[in-house]
Parts: structure tokens; C-alpha cells; sequence
């Protein structure tokens, strides 16, 4: 009982304690109320204030936001438009940049490749299609488009897969056409920082006429050279052959034994052939003296063709196109002919169906230097390809009783008149020997101006 009721005081006591807590909160909570309401009051009185002597003079709340809102979009739509500004700016800048980049690839004098990681031609110029001699470079497979140059596309695939650079190396480029060609390479790879290679340049130039030239130039001194040497050994060959022809003739003269008369004929016969070889060699090695004369080509050639068809009648030959005058000796460059047109006509004498043989002329005129170009054309056998770089060497032939110095005294005219001959196998079958020779520059006629008397 005394529990119980204990047990009830305790909990009145309780009640009485929560419900003064209660109160105790409920006056807290409005005492902080009220002091939150007075601050947000102060503080907006104030920004009243501010914004009365900054501001839009306006009362409402919702104009002051709408005129806030429109500040902030209207700075937002001028930042825009100096992005967009500043966008079209750079957008010209890097169109014009890209412009000037095509514009020097286009015209650069060199021929300039631009190969991917994969293997395909990604960018060419105009000097790099007319060095290689193909059009449409872009977008093939170097390797099929540069398929009969093996040393190029092995320089390029080699610095592909390594990464190798490849400064002024000299290969031979063999284009569509036919016509061999001496190139100067440039060849290095193009990396992103130092990451994997993506790509390859090439750098092409075209060194067949410098390479001419310095042939000329090494010919023309060999040739004075060994003129120099040989010119003197060659005299005393020819004294020596002398006396021995004498004393084989006196030999041949006085006895009457047969076996003696034949030993006789035996040693003329031999010194015949070698003072015929000893007079070819000086043709070769003697300076030739070129007079600055005009030559007709036309008729020499016209002569050329009819003595080679009395000589060989089995052989159709016959001349076309033009040709003009040149400077210097017309013996020599008749020699010079028709040693081309003798040897094409023996080469498809035994041709099945009939030889024939065409010299061909072709006078280009230009205002700085003109050339003329004579080819000697035949449907014979051709030349095997490993004759050909020998062909023009001196007591190189491949005939049975031939000195091996025709070709090389047809180079020496050729040369020492300025020009130069080059040889080719044709796609249809036999060969073509091409000479080409300097034109003289035409000197402008001096024009009197006649004035009426006054």
C-alpha cells in the first residue's frame, strides 16, 4: 500500500517536472522567435535602405528579383558574345594558318610525302607526283604506289617500324614511264612527343640531270686523261706494228716456201687488225677539236638512213619528226650516227617478220635553252639487263670480231658536243638509243628604227 502510493507520488512528481520543462521551452522557442524577427527586420530595413540609393526605386520585392535576373542575363548574353567573338577569331586564325600550310606544301620545290602508321600516303604535293612520275598519290599503299622502287619503299618501311632517319640518301626510281631516275631522299618519323611513331615525311628530290651532269663532267676528264696516257703509247704501238708489217711483207716477197708465205699473210693479217684497233682507241682517247659551225641535221640524217640501207637492204629503216641546226663538227656527229644506226640495224637484221629501224628527231625550243633529241629506234632482241650499265665502256662488246670502242667513241662526240646519250630496252621489244644535243641560242636581230624627216 505504502508502495503504491509512493509509487504514485513519483509519478505526479514527474508529470510536474515535464510539464515545467515544457513551459520552460514554449518561452525559449518564442524569446527566440522573437529576436530572429527583429534581426530579419533590421536587415531588411536596411537593404531597403541600400537598394532606395543603388537601385531600382521600387518597393515590390518581386521587381527588384526581375530586374536582378535581367542584369545578370544581359552580362551573361555580352559574355557570350565576346566568346563567340573571340571563338570566330581563332576559327579565322587557324583557316588562315591551315591556308598558308597548304599553299607552301603546294609550292614547294621539293616533293614532300606524308605517310601514316598504316602504311598509307596521307598528303602529297604536286614536286612529289611529277618527281615519281605517278599521279594520285593520296590515299594508296606506298608500297603499291612506289611498288618498282624497291630501295625507297624499303627506306620508308625502315623508318616505320624504327624510327630511323634517313638524311640525303641517293636511290634509283624506276616510275611508270620506264625512264630511270636518281632521287635524293629525306626521310624521318613523325612521333607525338616521345610516344609511339605515327606516321612518316618524306623529302624527295630530283637528281637525274645533276647526276648527268657529273657523268659528263668525270667522262670528259677520264677522257683527257687518259688521252694524255695513251696517246703517246698508242704512236709507238703503231711504229712498232709498222716494222713488223714491213718485214712480213719482205717475207712474203722473197721466199717461195708455202708454209712461210702462209706465216707471212698470218702476221699482216694480225698487225692489220691491231693498227685497226690501235686507231679506234686513238679516235677514243685523242681531244677532239669541235668547231663552232652549224650543222643541218636533217640532211645528215637523210644520208645516214640511205647508206645504212645500201649496207643492210634487209632492214626497212626510215627517218621522222624534226630536226633543226646544232653546233659543231659534222663529220663527227655523222660518225656518231651512224655508228647508232649500223648496230640497231645489225641487232634485227634476224628479226622473224623483218627488222626496221627509225630515227626519229625532236627540236624542243624554249627561250633559255633549247635541245634536240634523236632517237634510234629497232624491233630487235633488246639489250640483257646486265649489259646495259656496260654498254658505253671502252673494249666492251659483245660482238665476235668487234673492238668494244664504237659505242665508247659515239659518248666521247656526244659529250664533247655538249650533249649526252642515254640507252633503254622499249615495253613493245628492242632498244632505243637517245642522243641529245644543245641547240644554239637564237641572238635577237638588231631592228633600226627609221624616223620621217621633218
Amino acid at each position: 500500500m505504502f508502495a503504491t502510493l509512493q509509487a504514485g507520488n513519483n509519478t505526479q512528481h514527474l508529470w510536474m517536472i515535464a510539464a515545467g520543462l515544457g513551459i520552460g521551452f514554449l518561452v525559449v522557442t518564442g524569446l527566440v522567435v522573437y529576436l530572429m524577427r527583429k534581426f530579419f527586420q533590421s536587415t531588411r530595413e536596411q537593404h531597403n535602405e541600400e537598394f532606395k540609393t543603388s537601385g531600382p526605386r521600387t518597393e515590390n520585392p518581386s521587381a527588384f528579383m526581375a530586374a536582378s535576373m535581367q542584369g545578370v542575363i544581359q552580362q551573361l548574353r555580352e559574355q557570350e558574345k565576346e566568346l563567340e567573338r573571340l571563338h570566330r577569331i581563332e576559327k579565322e586564325r587557324a583557316e588562315q594558318t591551315e591556308r598558308l600550310s597548304e599553299e607552301v606544301t603546294r609550292n614547294m620545290p621539293a616533293g614532300l610525302l606524308v605517310v601514316n602508321a598504316t602504311g598509307i600516303i596521307s598528303s602529297s604535293n604536286p614536286a612529289a607526283e611529277q618527281v615519281l612520275g605517278i599521279r594520285g598519290l593520296a590515299f594508296r599503299r606506298y608500297s603499291e604506289a612506289l611498288g618498282a622502287s624497291p630501295e625507297m619503299t624499303k627506306l620508308i618501311a625502315e623508318c616505320l617500324s624504327t624510327g630511323k632517319i634517313f638524311r640525303r640518301e641517293e636511290v634509283e626510281h624506276i616510275p611508270p614511264a620506264g625512264d630511270t631516275r636518281r632521287l635524293g631522299v629525306t626521310i624521318s618519323p613523325i612521333r607525338r612527343g616521345e610516344g609511339n611513331i605515327s606516321g612518316a615525311i618524306c623529302l624527295l628530290t630530283d637528281l637525274t640531270e645533276l647526276a648527268a651532269l657529273q657523268q659528263r663532267v668525270q667522262l670528259k676528264e677520264n677522257l683527257a686523261a687518259l688521252g694524255e696516257l695513251s696517246a703517246g703509247i698508242a704512236h709507238e704501238f703503231k711504229n712498232a706494228l709498222a716494222t713488223i708489217s714491213g718485214y712480213a711483207q719482205m717475207i712474203r716477197s722473197e721466199s717461195s716456201e708455202a708454209e712461210a708465205l702462209d706465216y707471212a699473210e698470218r702476221i699482216l693479217e694480225q698487225t692489220r687488225n691491231i693498227t685497226h684497233a690501235v686507231t679506234e682507241f686513238l679516235k677514243y682517247a685523242r681531244p677532239l677539236e669541235i668547231p663552232d659551225e652549224r650543222v643541218a641535221l636533217q640532211t645528215m640524217v637523210e644520208r645516214v638512213v640511205a647508206e645504212v640501207g645500201e649496207v643492210l637492204p634487209l632492214v626497212k629503216i626510215r627517218w621522222e619528226g624534226t630536226f633543226g641546226e646544232v653546233g659543231g663538227d659534222e663529220g663527227l656527229l655523222r660518225q656518231a650516227l651512224l655508228n647508232l644506226a649500223r648496230n640497231a640495224a645489225e641487232a634485227c637484221a634476224l628479226t622473224v617478220g623483218g627488222g626496221w629501224v627509225i630515227v626519229r628527231g625532236d627540236a624542243v625550243h624554249s627561250e633559255e635553252a633549247g635541245f634536240q633529241r634523236i632517237s634510234v629506234i629497232d624491233n630487235g632482241p633488246g639489250i640483257p639487263a646486265n649489259v646495259l650499265p656496260k654498254l658505253f665502256r671502252p673494249f666492251f662488246t659483245t660482238k665476235a670480231k668487234g673492238t668494244g670502242l664504237g659505242l665508247a667513241v659515239v659518248q666521247k662526240i656526244i659529250v664533247q658536243h655538249g650533249g649526252q646519250v642515254q640507252v633503254r630496252n622499249r615495253p613493245a621489244g628492242g632498244a632505243e638509243f637517245i642522243v641529245t644535243l644543245p641547240l644554239p641560242r637564237s641572238v635577237p636581230e638588231a631592228v633600226e628604227s627609221k624616223q620621217a624627216g621633218i
